[in-house]
């Protein structure tokens, strides 16, 4: 999952930067509401924090050009202003939710896995397709109740296989999804991550876990 952060106060940002990645996030940072806005609009994401108080246009007009922009993402607002009207403010601009600062960055990570669970249609922590269950929360997977080990990247590819149940992803929204915009855009890893992840799910090769529409992409089987 990919999330970017929109802070001017580099020491937060880059904080907020590790302690996202540290939960196996893509993590990509803008410190100012004009590149934050282009960001937003121009880049594939799964949710947005952004400050309210940002140099070269505020939170609130950011929010509300990317919603007009048709930008659905779901947005954490954070600010510094602890009036219920800027809050309120925030959240009639088209935020989702908001933190005030300061505030404990599990709690931020909580808000956030929240966020994604709901606008991926799931309130449960835990998914479940056929005989794999996936929890987000703790990143366990199991397959017919065995605990699975994965790495960090084959569990960033489960999970946005079973947040995304019956559509194709193609390998270029894999990447864009699971890596930072610095990443090689053209690499074939995602072929290698889920040629390990099938390896791991399904080591007798009956289950075909995770079907190639060839041309198209990747989706994982949802009939069993």
């Amino acid at each position: 999952m990919r999330i970017l952060v929109i802070e001017d106060d580099l020491h937060l940002a880059d904080n907020l930067r590790n302690a996202l990645e540290k939960e196996r996030y893509s993590v990509d940072v803008c410190h100012d509401g004009e590149s934050g806005l282009f960001h937003i609009k121009e880049y594939p994401l799964d949710m947005a924090v952004i400050d309210l108080g940002l140099p070269k246009l505020d939170g609130i007009q950011l929010i509300k050009q990317a919603r007009a922009a048709e930008v659905n993402i779901p947005i954490l607002i954070l600010t510094a202003r602890d009036r219920w009207q800027d809050k309120v403010e925030g959240l009639d601009a088209g935020a989702d939710d908001y933190l005030t600062k300061p505030f404990h960055v599990e709690e931020l990570i909580a808000r956030c896995n929240a966020l994604i669970r709901r606008s991926a249609g799931q309130s449960n922590p835990e998914i479940a397709i056929g005989p794999i269950r996936l929890n987000t929360r703790s990143q366990q997977v199991w397959v017919n109740d065995a605990e699975m080990s994965l790495t960090a990247y084959e569990y960033k590819v489960l999970e946005y296989l079973m947040v995304n149940p019956q559509k194709v992803i193609s390998k270029a929204e894999l990447t864009e999804h699971i890596y930072d915009q610095d990443f090689d855009l053209d690499s074939n890893v995602i072929e290698v991550f889920v040629l390990r992840l099938r390896k791991k799910l399904d080591p007798s090769g009956e289950l075909n876990p995770v079907e190639t529409l060839r041309g198209r992409g990747y989706r994982l089987k949802t009939q069993w």
